[in-house]
């Protein structure tokens, strides 16, 4: 059995980032990082984007050389996966034989939720979660040439459409709530970017399910809708969430999300799980966001799981400090730089900064008269110059947020 100091059980940006975050502050001991793929860690806001596109050559993702681990000591397993945790005894049961550890981070992420209907085993379906995921969706639209239909508006559909519409295929989106981004973004948002992808051609359909998939010779072919509709495809995405990978820790009597929550495992202000020695980051990461207003939330993004490392780094390193950090999101479609600061969830008011028609605006959202959250369209300046307001929850009176002449920074709390 091997042995080591600390065990990181992920290879996403979250475990990318705690393994750096630990030598940064001086951390010596011996550190592991199993992950489940046969790749050293590498972005993953470009499998969507610049890799599907074919703009992105997958070594220009890694995100670290192989020698910068190497330098640090940290000793990477490929394709290694969990499958039991011991807390008592320190021991993680692995695809790679039984290993032991002192402290334990899982930076296990999820998976991508699959569909449950008829026809969601059929061959032709795919997921954008990891590089595998892609290659075999482009080796898919290689063979494959004609219809392609998205399931999902979230980020996920939204950015693989606007890749696949610029590659020339013709895309069709199912959207089970009533409009795209729902989960994420006010309404004043979702219709913009619907009315953007119908102008380059998508087909955008919300409020609609899908009820079956159907297919011939164990290769879906198409999907029937709720209303009974049949819509041919030759090539399927689903993108509608996923599915923290956490079982394991609950196998082994950690607290996770209950109903009503959104799933995953609970983590304290430091990162911690109720499980001795064992703490969690990232996607997986159930915690009372304070910028949610206290309420439990997981955040799937780049910055939480780095700034969830941060804080778990401190903590190992006799320096300890709490999460709280403003979340900050971002998405690519076509020449749209989406930049968000802040959760709208609970927002009661929304004000209009600038005009949607010159495709450089920003949505500022408040709740009883403080900014909460930005939603900023090719507008990087009130994208930066916002996260001020909503990390100090600033009040604002509406005509001057409406105001394009008078810069965010005006009323920073430091401004007057």
């Amino acid at each position: 059995m091997q042995q080591y100091d600390v065990v990181i059980v992920g290879g996403g940006h979250g475990g990318a980032a705690m393994a750096t975050q630990l030598r940064q502050r001086g951390h010596a001991g011996t550190i592991a990082m199993l992950t489940a793929e046969p790749e050293l860690p590498y972005e993953r806001p470009p499998l969507s984007k610049d890799y599907l596109a074919g703009e992105k050559s997958f070594d220009r993702m890694l995100l670290r050389p192989p020698a910068f681990w190497a330098e640090r000591n940290v000793e990477i397993r490929t394709g290694t996966r969990v499958t039991a945790v011991d807390p008592v005894a320190q021991l993680l049961a692995t695809t790679a034989g039984p290993i032991g550890y002192t402290s334990m981070i899982w930076a296990g992420g999820g998976d991508a939720r699959r569909l449950t209907c008829p026809g969601h085993d059929l061959a032709g379906l795919h997921a954008i979660r990891t590089r595998a995921d892609v290659d075999a969706l482009v080796r898919d639209l290689q063979h494959y040439s004609g219809a392609v239909l998205v399931i999902g508006g979230g980020y996920i559909g939204l950015e693989s459409a606007a890749v696949l519409t610029k590659l020339g295929h013709k895309v069709t989106l199912f959207e089970a709530l009533d409009r795209v981004l729902a989960r994420v973004a006010g309404a004043d948002l979702s219709r913009f970017y619907e009315a953007e992808h119908r102008a380059h051609g998508v087909v955008i359909e919300t409020g609609m399910t899908v009820t079956e998939i159907t297919g011939s010779a164990g290769r879906a072919t198409g999907v029937t809708l709720g209303d009974g509709r049949h819509v041919a495809a030759d090539v399927i995405i689903v993108g509608i969430g996923i599915v923290p990978a956490v079982q394991p820790l609950l196998a082994a009597g950690a607290q996770g999300g209950s109903v009503g929550t959104p799933g995953g495992v609970w983590v304290d202000d430091h990162c911690r799980t109720t499980l001795p020695g064992i703490f969690a980051i990232g996607d997986c990461a159930l915690h009372a966001n304070a910028f949610a207003g206290g309420a439990a939330i997981r955040l799937e993004s780049v910055q939480n799981a780095a700034d969830m490392a941060a804080t778990v780094a401190r903590t190992l390193t006799g320096d300890p400090a709490p999460y709280r950090a403003v979340p900050w999101f971002w998405s690519n479609q076509y020449d749209l730089r989406l930049q968000t600061m802040g959760l709208s969830m609970g927002h009661d008011a929304t004000v209009l900064r600038g005009d949607p028609a010159t495709r450089s605006f920003s949505l500022v959202y408040l709740k009883q008269g403080k900014v909460i959250a930005l939603d900023c369209v090719n507008a990087a300046r009130d994208y930066v110059q916002g996260k001020a307001l909503v990390e100090q929850g600033v009040a604002v009176p509406i005509h001057a947020l409406a105001d394009t002449g008078t810069p965010l920074k005006a009323w920073h709390p430091s401004a007057g």
